[in-house]
């Protein structure tokens, strides 16, 4: 009996062991892919290929639904697609729906005292937040982006509307513990948040062209969409062309071939076409 014991508590641990294995290549290969799409220099590439990498990753989080990893993968890639490629509202809102769950759930799986983070009212997730240490900035700042795009995709939904204090506490956060986080991509967020709005009606867009500057300053300059972002938000909203007009020539002039922005900057580009063409008639 001692010995049969033994060998089924071998067995057992030797199980545990691979499945640890399985679970950690799943993870790996979810960053790999994910690497992979944002270096990738063919938007319509990834276009036709997004939907099946979206459904290996659904695959991939069905087999191992407490890897922490890889929700953030799944969150970041639906997120992140639906954002680029998605122009349909119901669609859109059906893929921030599944990021937002994914970012929810790796927040339970990371940290257990962060279940139902999205069931909390303002005061209990802004304490939950606040107890936040440095090594939970990546969750922290993947759970703010999914929100961001999900209240984006419901942006004619006022109780939608309601939850940017939700994303701003987070991106805040990270602000607070890693501002250089992801090349400071937080600022980014907080400098959109400071000027969706005109002054009379909250915005505050000195405080909002404060993040756009240090999200430059941060990401070295590599990240072009915080350029199109600035002049998008603040330059529009204070009605600045000359300040609008430069920021988006330096966008087209930049190579952009830059390790881990190569993708988003070529959409940063392609927006900055388009605001520059439609500039005469705004200003």
């Amino acid at each position: 009996m001692t010995l049969m014991a033994l060998l089924l508590a071998l067995g057992w641990i030797g199980l545990s062991g691979c499945a640890a294995l399985l679970s950690n290549a799943a993870a790996d290969f979810s960053d790999d892919l994910s690497y992979a799409i944002l270096n990738a220099d063919d938007l319509e590439t990834v276009e036709a290929g997004g939907p099946a990498y979206l459904l290996m990753v659904d695959g991939l989080i069905h087999a191992n639904p407490q890897n922490t990893r890889l929700l953030q993968a799944g969150a970041a890639l639906y997120s992140a697609y639906s954002g680029v490629y998605v122009a349909d509202e119901e669609r859109a809102q059906k893929m921030t729906a599944k990021a937002m769950a994914y970012a929810l759930q790796a927040a339970c799986s990371h940290r257990r005292d962060w279940c139902g983070l999205g069931e909390r009212d303002f005061d209990g997730f802004e304490r939950a937040i606040g107890a936040a240490a440095k090594k939970d900035v990546p969750l922290l700042f993947d759970l703010g982006a999914a929100w961001a795009g999900w209240i984006q995709a419901r942006r004619r939904d006022w109780d939608a509307i309601a939850q940017i204090s939700r994303v701003d506490v987070l991106m805040n956060r990270v602000v607070a513990l890693d501002e250089g986080h992801r090349g400071g991509e937080a600022h980014l967020y907080l400098g959109i948040l400071a000027t969706l709005l005109p002054p009379p009606m909250g915005g505050e867009p000195e405080r909002g062209r404060a993040h756009f500057e240090r999200a430059i300053t941060l990401s070295g300059g590599r990240n072009l969409m915080a350029k199109v972002d600035f002049a998008r938000y603040y330059s529009r909203l204070v009605f600045d062309r000359e300040l609008h007009d430069r920021l988006l020539n330096e966008v087209l002039a930049a190579s952009p071939e830059v390790p881990g922005y190569a993708l988003v900057n070529i959409v940063a580009q392609q927006q900055a076409r388009e605001l520059l063409n439609s500039a005469g008639d705004y200003f």
